[in-house]
């Protein structure tokens, strides 16, 4: 996702942080996403959300249900709906590993970022995730706590 910073075309939309905490991401894809001129148009000037959203198999195809793009404002008669279901674009293996995990194993398919690729294309990236306990999040608080306690310490002993 560190993408070089001379990059011009390179942005980062949106971002799903907590997805991190409340599951444990067991490996990503990059996918496509199917839009609307205005769509792209308003996440160009950074108005989305994807951290209600997730992605979903249905008929065959991929699709990201719940996230929201703001309406773009100079758009009169072609304005899109803020939170439609929209298409993600992978491949056919890709796919049929998508909904394998989500049937067989029970995993969940959750939006990680949303971004513009090194050349404009509208990409996401979504994490095949299993959901964690509270035990689990409570564990991953405490570790991230003591590294972060941990790099203070050795930072007052320089």
């Amino acid at each position: 996702m560190a993408q070089a910073k001379s990059d011009p075309n390179y942005k980062v939309i949106a971002e799903n942080r907590r997805a991190r905490f409340d599951y444990a991401i067991e490996e990503d894809i990059e996918c496509g996403i199917a839009l609307e001129g205005s769509e792209v148009k308003s996440l160009r000037q950074g108005g989305a959300n994807i951290a209600e959203s997730y992605a979903a198999v249905e008929d065959g195809e991929l699709w990201l249900i719940n996230s929201f793009i703001a309406p773009y404002k100079q758009a009169k008669t072609f304005r899109h709906e803020e939170r439609r279901p929209r298409k993600l674009l992978v491949t056919r293996r890709e796919l049929g590993h998508l909904w394998n995990a989500t049937q067989r194993k029970g995993m969940t398919l959750v939006p990680l970022v949303m971004y513009f690729n090194h050349r404009g294309m509208a990409k996401m990236k979504l994490g095949i995730a299993k959901g964690k306990k509270t035990h689990d999040k409570r564990e991953t608080q405490a570790k991230r706590d003591w590294s972060r306690q941990k790099q203070r310490l050795l930072k007052e002993n320089r």
